[in-house]
């Protein structure tokens, strides 16, 4: 069985549990750990899980509210820790005592249960990955940061049941918002984070390669509300926006089957 928890979500701070259960063993990935190391513990502790008990860390890129606390983490608890080079690059290639792995687009490998597969995104960073992942029986995708979908993209993202799936902004709201032209540019540009309307525009896309759940992620606090990211969703799969699931920033999301 496929499971998966956002621990938070949103500029404050991103993390996701994904749980591949079987007769014999249980796995647990970490993808993003963008929070400090005792709000985490927190979190996970609320998740009915302790620390020790992750396999693996991916880290999608390395802005503050992904990366947070991974080396602590992994140092402490002695996990492995997957990251592009790029992103290794860009924190500054500090030491990671033999637990660092390099992730690459389109270069699978196995944590336990799970297979993983990386792919890059068009977002403000070095070398930002996205993931899909599969206990052999459903497949899942993580999808935020990323100012919009490539072919590629979408590829990866076929046969996916579920998906996490960044509804960052309202392009109204961002454009009458508070933050200076430079961030607006930055936010709303091809490089920056996913509108309403070009998630659910993926999620349409995705729903004909078997798409059957989304949980809208990543929302801006300032520049989107929960009900316009789920009403722009439900409008693209045909469902009720009461089918359509928020992770926020504060407490992300219950466990989910995907």
């Amino acid at each position: 069985m496929l499971r998966f928890k956002s621990l938070g979500s949103g500029s404050s701070g991103n993390a996701t549990v994904i749980q591949a259960r079987s007769t014999t063993s249980i796995t647990h990935l970490l993808v993003d750990c963008g929070l400090g190391i005792r709000q985490l513990d927190v979190r996970l502790a609320q998740a009915g899980m302790l620390a020790e008990q992750i396999d693996a860390i991916f880290i999608t890129h390395e802005h503050a509210d992904h990366i947070g606390c991974a080396r602590q983490l992994a140092l402490r608890e002695r996990i492995p820790v997957w990251m592009s080079h790029g992103t290794y690059s860009e924190i500054g290639e500090p030491d990671f005592e033999g637990l660092l792995r390099i992730a690459c687009d389109a270069q699978p490998f196995e944590v336990g249960a799970l297979r993983v597969l990386p792919f890059t995104v068009p977002h403000d960073a070095r070398e930002p990955l996205q993931l899909t992942c599969t206990d052999g029986a459903r497949r899942l995708g993580i999808l935020t940061d990323l100012g919009h979908a490539t072919s590629h993209v979408l590829e990866q993202l076929a046969g996916c049941a579920s998906l996490l799936l960044e509804c960052n902004h309202d392009p109204e709201m961002l454009a009458a918002s508070t933050y200076p032209p430079f961030l607006k540019r930055r936010v709303g540009g091809a490089y920056g984070h996913l509108a309403n309307s070009a998630a659910a525009e993926i999620a349409h896309a995705v729903q004909a390669a078997g798409l059957q759940q989304v949980v809208a992620a990543h929302l801006s606090e300032q520049n989107n509300r929960p009900e316009l990211a789920r009403r722009a969703i439900a409008a693209a799969l045909g469902c009720a926006e009461a089918d359509v699931l928020v992770a926020d920033g504060p407490s992300g999301s219950g466990w989910l089957t995907a």
